[in-house]
């Protein structure tokens, strides 16, 4: 029995997809989609999604999306989230073409629009010069 033989056909599909060293981790998004326990394609895109794309852990701290083993970065979520649906797509026999067009419906807040919204302003009352000692400690 060859290696070829121990996996999956869908699994040997991405292995050879994502031969490449740095490919790793792509390879193991793409196999995720294989593994995927939805039954239909579109269930799988959802299992894809929810792979990929992470929600806020902490409310209103977009950064906080990266505690929740997320890709990280926007680009690598894209780029999970294109290996997830090859994977699909082995899975479910869907024309590569047809894959290549699949967009994510929910797209993560881009760490641009998130460093636009205006930040609250930390006041500290001053004291006067009087009320401050005249030895430091």
């Amino acid at each position: 029995m060859s290696p070829q033989q121990w996996g999956s056909p869908c699994g040997n599909q991405c292995t050879n997809k994502y031969a490449a060293l740095t490919k790793i981790p792509w390879r193991v998004f793409c196999k995720k989609g294989c593994d995927s326990d939805g039954e239909t394609w579109e269930e799988c895109l959802e299992d894809c999604k929810q792979i990929c794309y992470k929600d806020p852990v902490l409310k209103d701290q977009q950064w906080s999306a990266y505690i929740d083993r997320s890709p990280g970065a926007a680009s690598y979520s894209e780029e999970c989230f294109r290996a997830c649906v090859s994977g699909c797509a082995y899975k479910f026999e869907v024309k590569s073409e047809e894959a290549d067009k699949v967009c994510p419906k929910r797209q993560p807040k881009s760490e641009t629009e998130s460093a636009q919204k205006p930040k609250p302003q930390l006041v500290f009352p001053i004291d006067s010069p009087g009320d401050m000692p005249g030895t430091s400690a």
